[in-house]
């Protein structure tokens, strides 16, 4: 059995068919890792999701902010962005079952010595602690009360974790970090303006803070097109921007054998 992890889809559903035709995916043996963004600014985003979602248990597929962002556009909270393609999903007959589901999806998944979460980890959190976090803003999502937490989830205040952080700002932080950041400072302050490689001044690429409590583990993220592919230790970074005419990646996490299939049309403008 395998165990392929797999970078941002974005709705490329035909190059996602091909890597698992590329791996020779075995459903009946194999599992996938999807490091979220399964959905937007790619051509088929609905096909994409539907063919997850019908994985059931033989795939894993963390949040990424394209998924919350169906999420809460679904219930209203969302405006549609210029560059969203989501429309078939939101005219979809089964868009309850879809959004119902992705709420039932995990912000960050562990297995072994490999952790996935679709952006990063703040340089404070063990890896316990950033799953007892995780639970937090899951339990959310999935309660009774899912819609005043999604009515409130947007914002890039406060930037910084405190242990002492409570309610909605509490958990925009923990969902800040794990689906939207890419620079932080050695002491949780998060940057979200910078897109490229290069850090701005007094940040760090997430992974490379000092003294981050989680580096024992192999972190396994997307979400970073600029950064695309970084195979390190302790760090498997998928993200090879197939939706802007990369490749769409896949690594078996057990030998970290590469599988990339390109682009196959227009990028997304």
């Amino acid at each position: 059995m395998s165990t392929w992890a797999i970078g941002d889809v974005q709705g490329c559903y035909a190059e996602l068919c091909a890597l698992l035709d590329k791996i020779g995916f075995d459903p009946r043996a194999d599992r996938l890792w999807f490091v979220g963004d399964l959905v937007n600014r790619g051509p088929a985003s609905l096909e994409t999701i539907r063919f997850v979602k019908s994985l059931g248990e033989r795939a894993v597929t963390v949040l990424g902010n394209h998924d919350l962002h169906l999420v809460a556009r679904a219930y209203g909270f969302a405006k549609d962005r210029h560059d969203d393609t989501l429309e078939a999903v939101l005219a979809a007959p089964d868009r309850a079952q879809i959004i119902d589901w992705l709420r039932e999806r995990p912000l960050m998944h562990q297995s072994e010595d490999h952790v996935m979460v679709h952006a990063g980890l703040l340089p404070q959190w063990s890896i316990a602690r950033a799953l007892e976090l995780a639970r937090e803003v899951e339990q959310a999502l999935r309660g009774p009360r899912h819609l005043e937490f999604l009515g409130r989830m947007y914002g890039s205040d406060p930037d910084t974790w405190h242990d002492d952080l409570t309610g909605v700002e509490r958990l925009r932080v923990i969902v800040n970090a794990m689906t939207r950041m890419r620079f932080c400072t050695a002491e949780g302050r998060m940057e979200f303006r910078a897109k490229g490689e290069q850090a701005p001044p007094g940040f760090h690429a997430w992974f490379e803070a000092p003294g981050r409590r989680n580096a024992q583990a192999t972190i396994v993220c997307g979400h970073w097109s600029a950064l695309g592919l970084k195979l390190a230790p302790g760090l498997i970074a998928l993200d090879a921007g197939c939706v802007w005419g990369g490749a769409l990646t896949a690594v078996r996490l057990g030998d970290r054998t590469l599988v990339q299939v390109p682009c196959g049309r227009v990028p997304a403008q």
